[in-house]
């Protein structure tokens, strides 16, 4: 099967094996087309909650990255230098996922199922658009209306 998702063009999706990213949009289509078969508006308010609080890739790899080198200092405070090793490899993995935008964590966590915002931030849009917030957006009035209207229905 061919992924719909062909409008990411983050560096994760792209330096990510098709497989991966095969196997995490499938979950996403699936949960939509579950939440489209029910049509339960409290459902699909309460999956949309569950979305709000989960952590996208970069938050895992920088809290990863973090704890490590934090780890390996107080390892090596207390048991000599060679655990700084591990505190300045972390470090500079960190700093490639900064600066490139992926590397050997992201690939690691990636392969792990866990999703970029983008790919979180298309299933929440998916499932705000089943529940009909985007029914709001009147069609009358000024273009200042309709922004704001958009705008309120996009936060909801």
């Amino acid at each position: 099967m061919e992924s719909w998702n062909r409008m990411s063009t983050d560096s994760v999706r792209t330096h990510t094996p098709d497989g991966v990213n095969r196997k995490i949009d499938a979950r996403v289509e699936k949960c939509v087309q579950e939440m489209a078969e029910q049509m339960d508006r409290p459902a699909i308010s309460e999956y949309l909650q569950k979305l709000e609080r989960e952590w996208d890739l970069n938050r895992v790899v920088t809290v990863a990255a973090s704890a490590v080198s934090v780890l390996g200092l107080v390892l090596a405070a207390k048991d000599g230098r060679s655990w700084k090793i591990v505190s300045g490899v972390a470090a500079g993995l960190l700093l490639q996922h900064g600066l490139f935008g992926f590397g050997p964590l992201s690939e690691l966590v990636r392969a792990l199922g866990v999703r970029t915002r983008k790919e979180i931030d298309l299933e929440k849009f998916a499932l705000k658009a089943l529940r009909g917030d985007f029914e709001r957006i009147p069609h009358e009035g000024g273009p200042l209306a309709r922004a704001n209207a958009a705008l309120v229905a996009a936060q909801s």
